[in-house]
C-alpha cells in the first residue's frame, strides 16, 4: 500500500535544534503508536540479539539492567513534525549488545521488533559508535508505558518511529528489510535533516 504524504512540516524554524519543518512540542510528549499498547510481564521478558551473529544474545530484565548504562541527552524528532527539545534517556548501548552477539561478516542492517510485531528498519551504522541505545527511564523515571516502557530502542538522530516501542528483539541482517511503517511508504532511513519522510524524498 502506498503512503499518503501526510505530514509536510511548516517550514524552517529560527531555532537551530529544529530540523526543517519540525517544531517544539514544549513541555509535551505527543502519544503516538500503530499499535495497541501492550501489558508487558517482565518476569518472561527478553531482549535478544539474533540473525548474522557469531552468538545469540538474550538478557532477562534483571541482566539488562545490570549492564553498563549510559544516560543520552539531546532532541528527538517525529515524523508528524513535533520535535521534543533537551530530553533525556538512561540505557545501555546498542554497541555492548552488539559487542555480545558479533555481527558476522556482511552485517548491514538491523530489523528492530517490539512485543505487538511492530517492526522497523535500520543500518546497522545507525545503530553503532554511540549512536542508538535501549531505555527504560525517561528523564529520571521509568519510561511509561505509553511511551514504550519498560523499553524502547532510542535512535535520535533519525525521525522517532525508528525508536521502536516496547522493543524485544534485533535482528541482524546482510540486507535490508523493510518495517511497518517502512512497507507503507515510508522512508527506510528516515534522516529529519533531510526530511526522508516518505520512499523518494
Amino acid at each position: 500500500m502506498a503512503g499518503t504524504r501526510g505530514f509536510t512540516g511548516r517550514g524552517r524554524s529560527a531555532d537551530p535544534r529544529l530540523p526543517p519543518g519540525q517544531h517544539d512540542t514544549g513541555s509535551g510528549w505527543p502519544v503516538l503508536t500503530a499499535e495497541v499498547t501492550p501489558s508487558v510481564d517482565l518476569s518472561r521478558w527478553t531482549m535478544t540479539v539474533d540473525g548474522l551473529v557469531g552468538r545469540l544474545a538474550s538478557w532477562t530484565w534483571d541482566e539488562l539492567r545490570a549492564l553498563p548504562t549510559t544516560t543520552w541527552s539531546g532532541d528527538i524528532h517525529c515524523v508528524t513534525t513535533w520535535s521534543k527539545l533537551g530530553t533525556s534517556f538512561r540505557g545501555v548501548s546498542v554497541d555492548v549488545l552488539l559487542e555480545a552477539a558479533g555481527p558476522g561478516p556482511g552485517a548491514a542492517f538491523v530489523l528492530a521488533t517490539s512485543t505487538t510485531g511492530y517492526t522497523t528498519n535500520l543500518p546497522l551504522a545507525d545503530l553503532t559508535g554511540g549512536r542508538a541505545w535501549v531505555v527504560w527511564e525517561h528523564e529520571g523515571r521509568p519510561l511509561p508505558v505509553e511511551h514504550g516502557g519498560p523499553v524502547r530502542l532510542l535512535v535520535p538522530h533519525l525521525y522517532f518511529w525508528k525508536s521502536a516501542k516496547w522493543v524485544t528483539r534485533l535482528t541482524v541482517l546482510d540486507r535490508d528489510e523493510p518495517g511497518f511503517w517502512e512497507r507503507n511508504g515510508y522512508h527506510d532511513r528516515g534522516d529529519p535533516w533531510l526530511e526522508q519522510r516518505y520512499q523518494g524524498d
